[in-house]
């Protein structure tokens, strides 16, 4: 591109509701005028059709490149995907200063360069826009994601049988692809686990899983919290325990892990009858008297209807030397956390302790949250650090309390009951304010709420 004549850059105007203007900003198939676009470098908005099918409608457009810009939701995200066309991909915040540029002359001009290696770039790692994330709507007693691992531009061997774009239309072949997504974040975990099974093959799954949970970082190379694709603080929900960390999970120190009864308990606290639970179980299984999820003994801690007060028990196997752990707590803002017993003392390995976590709303005007609030246990002895994240959130008379939406435009109703605190002195003679506030971990819908009891 360089070595050529270089092409004039083109956009497209402001579509403000149009749909037909909407479709060629987002250069869809029959959006695009060849008269207008040939021999041109297309700017393109991501968005609705895959990105690499806009490269493609700009190509039999006969465009020279292609310049696709992110949109709002996709931030920072930047995808090496395999254009059929010289292509640039570029931020929202650089995007909307080329629209910028292109919006105040009548002749913008561009070029493309070749392709160059950028090392340490920083921030890194960040949460990608389409990464899964929290909370978990089945079993909300439960943290997921559980980890998080490098998913974005990742170099990969790559099937022949297809085209490196996976569409119908891409005839290239390729032994090598950039490749994106949970297929390449899995596989890296898969990986690990693998390793750690053959360096510790008595590794129960859940042993090995809590491993790669309680030493993952949740800091980037700026040693600053981890940010979601709009450089905004990510949490629990878009990372769970972290980023994985192989070196340390080979010698986490301590682990949750889990049997095949604690599986069973767990069907049973869901309200599977024992005609279901035998479909899992070698022989006929009783569900105890009692069982909460918020027991089940799993690396993080999740406490998702909080309401006074609540206490968990967790359970921790020794899997290095003889010493002692000290707890440290890091507690969720309005939320007050309390460990017992402080320290935990392992003479051998393969020794367990138990301990409990018990959880209280602060009872300060204002100071609890009325959204999901983040904090974090760490046993310690000096050497090892085993992190559990906690996730908290008070019991709220909306229902429900989870909304999920698969598409755009899709609306949900939900229902709110206020009531007066019956208790003497408890109910204001003057408005009094709240809020309540809806987050799927990247976006924060917050509503005020002010209330006056009739006198």
């Amino acid at each position: 591109m360089s070595s050529s004549p270089t092409p004039p850059a083109i956009s497209n105007p402001d579509f403000n509701g149009n749909e037909i203007l909407h479709s060629i900003l987002l250069c869809k198939a029959g959006g695009l005028d060849p008269k207008k676009v040939k021999g041109k470098i297309l700017v393109c908005l991501r968005g609705d059709n895959a990105r690499v099918d806009k490269g493609q409608q700009a190509s039999l457009a006969g465009a020279a490149g292609m310049v696709l810009a992110n949109d709002k939701h996709s931030g920072n995200e930047i995808i090496a995907d395999p254009h059929v066309l010289p292509a640039s991909h570029i931020t929202f915040t650089d995007g909307t200063a080329v629209f910028a540029y292109i919006n105040s002359t009548k002749s913008p001009m561009a070029y493309i360069t070749p392709v160059k290696t950028k090392l340490y770039t920083k921030p890194a790692p960040f949460m990608a826009s389409f990464s899964s994330k929290g909370p978990n709507t089945i079993t909300p007693e439960i943290l997921k994601p559980d980890i998080t691992a490098p998913g974005v531009n990742v170099i990969a061997a790559y099937t022949e049988a297809e085209g490196p774009t996976n569409e119908p239309f891409d005839k290239r072949r390729i032994p090598f692809n950039a490749i994106s997504g949970t297929s390449m974040s899995c596989p890296h975990v898969s990986g690990i686990a693998g390793l750690l099974k053959t360096l510790h093959p008595d590794w129960s799954p859940s042993a090995i899983r809590s491993a790669l949970m309680t030493t993952a970082k949740t800091r980037d190379n700026n040693m600053e919290p981890m940010l979601n694709s709009s450089f905004v603080k990510a949490t629990p929900f878009s990372y769970g325990a972290g980023h994985m960390r192989p070196n340390r999970a080979m010698d986490p120190g301590l682990v949750y892990d889990l049997t095949s009864k604690d599986y069973l308990n767990f069907l049973c606290s869901l309200g599977y009858n024992q005609t279901q639970i035998s479909l899992f179980s070698e022989g006929p299984y009783k569900c105890p008297k009692s069982m909460s999820l918020t027991d089940f003994n799993y690396p993080s801690i999740t406490v998702p209807k909080l309401s006074g007060s609540a206490t968990v028990t967790r359970t921790v196997k020794n899997v290095g030397s003889p010493g002692t752990y000290i707890a440290r707590v890091h507690a969720p803002t309005g939320i007050f956390v309390s460990v017992e017993p402080q320290s935990l003392k392992f003479e051998k390995m393969g020794e367990e302790k138990t301990f409990k976590v018990t959880f209280k709303a602060k009872k300060e005007a204002g100071a609890v949250a009325s959204d999901y609030v983040f904090g974090r246990l760490t046993w310690s002895d000096g050497d090892h650090y085993v992190r559990s994240p906690i996730v908290v959130k008070t019991s709220t008379s909306v229902e429900p309390p989870i909304l999920k939406f698969k598409k755009m435009g899709e609306e949900k109703t939900f229902k709110g009951t206020l009531k007066g605190n019956k208790e003497a002195g408890a109910v204001a003679s003057d408005y009094v304010f709240g809020q309540l506030t809806w987050s799927d971990g990247d976006h924060v819908v917050k509503s005020p709420i002010v209330v006056m009891v009739a006198t």
